[in-house]
């Protein structure tokens, strides 16, 4: 490309062109993988037999045990093909050890009369290649049926006793008190699980390779990962490097390159609220005593990691593992949510300078959150402790990690998110000017309202492929945080930054297009670094290994400019009246790079993903991303509405205790980041070393339990500033004294 087209590219007209081809492109691409997805996922047998005619089980019964396992929370203890919790046993890696260690006693005792461990090495080499020959040549997952050795029916049998032995009685080591799911559930989710271990054990047609690309790494029969996740894992640090050059070039070179007579806009003067506005601040101290309660709830779950056998002040009879992590993952959806709702609605009226007709119609969306959000909640408790077993789907626990609510409250929360829509746009269409910032803010909003429809199909039950429903699950986690999410938020941070006076509009502008730019490219078929071990094709690890990390760059490089540009005004001696919005703002990009981008791309190559799927070196990405991409933003909208509302009416205002807050809780996720990332890497070796199974055994984190229990200082900072953060707003918002004259 010569310089005149890189011109033509980087102006405001050609990043408008490159984001809807891009947009265009990506979408068309993964509706065609979406339609041709049933070719390529791992089939449910109509039945599972022995060799000698005995039926195992069927599908009707794997489809039975996917809703036991739904139903009683599952995945918030432990993981199934990797996906879910980390204090249980991943259940498919379970049922495949089990099965290989007992075909090398069957058929140790039937080669040579002696059992597994008395063979010698010659023996032993000979048993493998039996074994192997049992999992990986007579064992075929067909729709139309599976056949089991007598050998491999026998471990079968095995493994159902030990799993419902599990589950009904339950596991202390392991934080699962049991006595909730009964016996013959518990055979059901057997004969799922057995599915799930077919799929990581048996050789895709025509292949080489498992149905699950050969995850969980199994020394006993000799299955690791291929070349090929190495050489991707290569192109993706290569372009990632790459790429990050040219990003930053593009930046200075274009995009904050000013033209002439290009000036800063002046910032917005806080006057007076309108009506709809005024209604904002009762959504302030729910949503920041939601934050404080997941914190609350993160250092709960944090002791029961480290002394799982041991009670927390409630018997974990009351309070399950399960249950705790459900509802901390849940409360910090519903606190981002809201807090985002908040933001839209502070934002429409400024944008069309005008209120709603019916501000009391922001009332109306305050009950209905309330009520989703305390009904779901009950709910999830109800459904996970066996409460709900007639009727779990429609009002409990649904039971699919962090898409998790019945399906009454999955309704409502969509019922809500349209309304907040509809609020929105019914506003700024009115407004005189309809810029490209106002429109990424309103169809990002359309987007989040509309995409969590995904994970409601079909809408009247399960989906009984686990592989078909996790591709869905991801389609609202990944596409909603990673996509929409991320539109929406490039658009308010460009609003932000442009009505704060620290950015010009055509410089907001350009950065917005490019950054959304980026969002489309890496964003929507990026969601395939979730599909590589749960029984997709191959080719996803090479679509998710390329589509990175870049997203997070051009904000923060905007964030940066955005700062240098406030601290002129400071040193110029012009006021700045939001300085603890932008606070958080700036902290959002700067969490946003290190969470997403770079623990991101830590775990996002297929070579340590295959090892660290399902660990602790998860723990400092989703927590680290899920604060600065959304969850500063969602508390920088709170302290807007605070601000604004102080502006308004004249009252006191003052930075030090907001500053206290926002260090306490960054120092805090950060310093979290360390001792989660060397469990999560002690964990990696463990499953390169010795197969994962051991890898998600208590004895392999038991050695760990110094860097557990340091947990405590972060924990603790940010728990302190969540109550730091609702005492704070509070004051602000109802107890601030008129300020002096």
């Amino acid at each position: 490309m010569n310089k005149t087209l890189l011109d033509k590219f980087m102006s405001r007209k050609g990043l408008y062109t490159g984001f809807w081809i891009i947009a265009l492109f990506m979408v068309t691409m993964l509706i065609y993988y979406t339609a041709t997805l049933q070719k390529e996922v791992p089939p449910i047998p109509a039945t599972v037999t022995s060799a000698g005619g005995e039926v195992l089980y069927t599908a009707a019964d794997v489809a039975e045990g996917k809703g036991y396992f739904q139903e009683f929370d599952l995945m918030d203890w432990g993981t199934m093909l990797g996906m879910g919790a980390y204090m249980g046993p991943d259940f498919s890696t379970d049922f495949l050890h089990y099965r290989v260690e007992f075909l090398y006693d069957y058929y140790a005792n039937k080669m040579y009369n002696k059992t597994s461990k008395t063979l010698t090495n010659i023996e032993r080499g000979a048993v493998k290649e039996r074994v192997k020959q049992d999992i990986k040549e007579q064992t075929a997952l067909m729709e139309k049926g599976t056949v089991y050795t007598e050998a491999s029916a026998a471990a079968y049998h095995k493994n159902v006793a030990y799993l419902t032995k599990l589950l009904v009685e339950g596991d202390p080591q392991r934080a699962f008190p049991g006595g909730v799911i009964r016996v013959a559930e518990a055979e059901k989710i057997a004969a799922f699980v057995d599915w799930s271990q077919l799929v990581a054990s048996s050789l895709r047609p025509d292949t080489k390779r498992t149905w699950s690309n050969n995850w969980p790494a199994e020394p006993l029969i000799d299955q690791d990962l291929t070349f090929n996740m190495h050489a991707v894992s290569l192109w993706e640090f290569l372009l990632l490097w790459t790429l990050t050059i040219i990003v930053i070039f593009l930046a200075y070179e274009y995009l904050f390159k000013k033209e002439a007579g290009e000036t800063l806009e002046p910032a917005m003067k806080i006057t007076q609220l309108f009506p709809s506005q005024k209604k904002l601040l009762k959504y302030i101290p729910v949503v920041a005593g939601l934050f404080l309660v997941q914190m609350i709830i993160g250092g709960y779950l944090a002791h029961l990691y480290t002394e799982p056998t041991k009670n927390f002040i409630i018997s974990q009879h009351i309070l399950p593992f399960n249950v705790i992590r459900s509802l901390h993952t849940q409360v910090a959806i519903l606190w981002v949510a809201v807090g985002w709702l908040v933001g839209g609605l502070l934002i429409a009226p400024w944008v069309a300078n005008k209120d709603h007709k019916f501000p009391w119609l922001v009332d109306v969306l305050w009950g209905a959150l309330l009520f989703v959000a305390v009904g779901s909640l009950i709910g999830l408790y109800l459904g996970a402790t066996g409460h709900l077993r007639g009727t779990w789907f429609w009002f409990g626990n649904e039971g699919r990690e962090l898409i998790n609510l019945g399906r009454v409250w999955d309704i409502g929360l969509v019922v809500a998110l349209v309304f907040w829509f509809l609020l929105i746009i019914s506003l700024v269409k009115k407004a005189a000017t309809n810029n490209p910032i106002v429109s990424t803010i309103i169809w990002s909003a359309f987007a989040i309202a509309t995409l969590y429809i995904a994970g409601m199909m079909p809408i009247h039950k399960i989906i009984p492929n686990f592989t078909v429903d996790d591709y869905y699950r991801w389609w609202v986690i990944h596409l909603w945080v990673e996509l929409t999410f991320e539109l929406f938020a490039a658009g308010v941070i460009a609003f932000f930054t442009v009505s704060l006076g620290l950015i010009s509009q055509k410089t907001a502008i350009r950065v917005m297009f490019f950054e959304i730019f980026l969002i489309m490219m890496s964003g929507t078929l990026g969601v395939g670094h979730h599909y590589w071990w749960q029984g997709l094709d191959e080719y996803w690890i090479a679509i998710g290994g390329i589509f990175s990390a870049l997203e997070p760059l051009p904000i923060a490089l905007m964030i940066i400019e955005a700062a240098k540009n406030k601290r002129e005004k400071i040193y110029a001696g012009e006021g700045f009246s939001f300085g603890v919005p932008f606070m958080w703002i700036a902290g959002s990009a700067a969490l946003n790079w290190i969470g997403a981008g770079f623990f991101g791309m830590v775990i996002n190559t297929p070579t340590i993903s295959y090892y660290s799927h399902g660990t602790y070196l998860i723990m400092p990405h989703g927590h680290i991303a899920l604060l600065g991409a959304f969850g500063y933003i969602s508390i920088a909208f709170l302290y807007m509405t605070s601000r604004t509302n102080s502006l308004a009416y004249g009252l006191e205002w003052d930075d030090k205790l907001s500053r206290w807050g926002f260090w306490s809780l960054t120092i805090g996720v950060l310093l979290f980041a360390i001792p989660t990332l060397m469990i999560g890497m002690e964990q990696a070796k463990m499953a390169s070393e010795m197969g994962y199974f051991f890898t998600r055994t208590r004895e392999a984190v038991e050695v760990m339990k110094g860097w557990m229990w340091s947990r405590l200082l972060p924990d603790s900072l940010m728990i302190l500033g969540g109550v730091i953060i609702l005492y704070d707003l509070v004051m602000k918002t109802y107890f601030a004294r008129p300020a002096s004259r």
